[in-house]
């Protein structure tokens, strides 16, 4: 399935710093696709169409914001968009290397930074401030030069400071680390990664960076606002996703393969958090309209 799945190559050169389209057509007509740079894409006119980021799949609303990380599967499609009404899509690429981590590291742009590490997961912005944002989006396109590139700026802070944005992939899906704020956390995760297909105690995690259990569950739940056992649920879930899209084992293979201990738990936890079974999510993938 991985093949199937278009790599773009973006217009962008070495020395720019972002590319804007403004457009307006009839339907999704590009494929589910990755790419190196970040991507902020616009949208409206286009409800129930379909959004596809990571291993996550929705109906979309009349509008929505959305920002996704680099080489992160992202794509629309029409689903059953009936609408008469051109759609009108913006999108903004910009590289990784726009910011150095010097510069990340300051404290007036840590809100930017959290924002690029959330867009590995793929972000659904709120209706607020999709609604707060459409201006200048729209301004931006109009702009040239240095003005471009200060409205830019602006754009990307206020997305940084939103509230209410919504996270839309499994943690582990991306397989880059998105938890710089904690090097306890990180650590974690890697561990939880190298042995995600074994029963992993809560216990022997706290030892492993010298905290009381007591201790761990609380820094777990205050980093990641999710107890030890749902942390580690959707980091075998992350796997899971991605090897009923990229693979054709079996659904009991990929439920032992990625640490579940039977097929009706796998399948009862699948379908609470994808709102969907794995043979139905995995259908999802395979039926998207032009994937190639």
């Amino acid at each position: 399935m991985k093949d199937q799945i278009h790599r773009e190559i973006t217009p962008l050169k070495e020395n720019d710093c972002f590319l804007i389209f403004d457009r307006e057509r009839n339907a999704f007509n590009f494929p589910i696709h990755f790419h190196p740079e970040f991507e902020i894409n616009y949208i409206s006119n286009a409800q129930g169409g379909k959004r596809i980021v990571g291993d996550h799949i929705e109906e979309i609303k009349e509008k929505e914001l959305v920002m996704v990380g680099p080489n992160l599967y992202h794509g629309w499609e029409n689903y059953k968009n009936d609408s008469s009404e051109l759609l009108h899509e913006i999108t903004i690429q910009f590289p990784r290397e726009l910011f150095d981590e010097t510069t990340l590291n300051r404290n007036m742009l840590k809100p930017i930074r959290e924002l690029l590490n959330n867009a590995n997961r793929g972000i659904l912005f709120s209706k607020e401030t999709t609604k707060l944002v459409e201006t200048k989006l729209t301004a931006l396109s109009q702009k040239r030069g240095f003005d471009s590139y200060l409205a830019f700026q602006s754009l990307l802070y206020d997305l940084a400071i939103s509230r209410e944005q919504k996270l839309l992939t499994n943690m582990s899906f991306h397989r880059q680390n998105d938890f710089h704020n904690s090097e306890r956390i990180e650590r974690i995760y890697k561990y939880i990664q190298e042995n995600h297909q074994q029963k992993i105690k809560l216990e022997d995690a706290a030892a492993l960076v010298s905290m009381s259990s007591i201790s761990f569950s609380r820094l777990i739940k205050q980093r990641t606002g999710k107890s030890f056992v749902e942390f580690v649920i959707e980091i075998r879930l992350g796997y899971a996703t991605r090897m009923l899209i990229e693979s054709n084992d079996s659904i009991a293979e990929i439920c032992f393969e990625c640490g579940f201990n039977n097929i009706s738990n796998f399948n009862r936890i699948f379908k609470k958090k994808q709102d969907c079974t794995p043979t139905e999510f995995r259908m999802n993938f395979k039926g998207t309209k032009n994937v190639y």
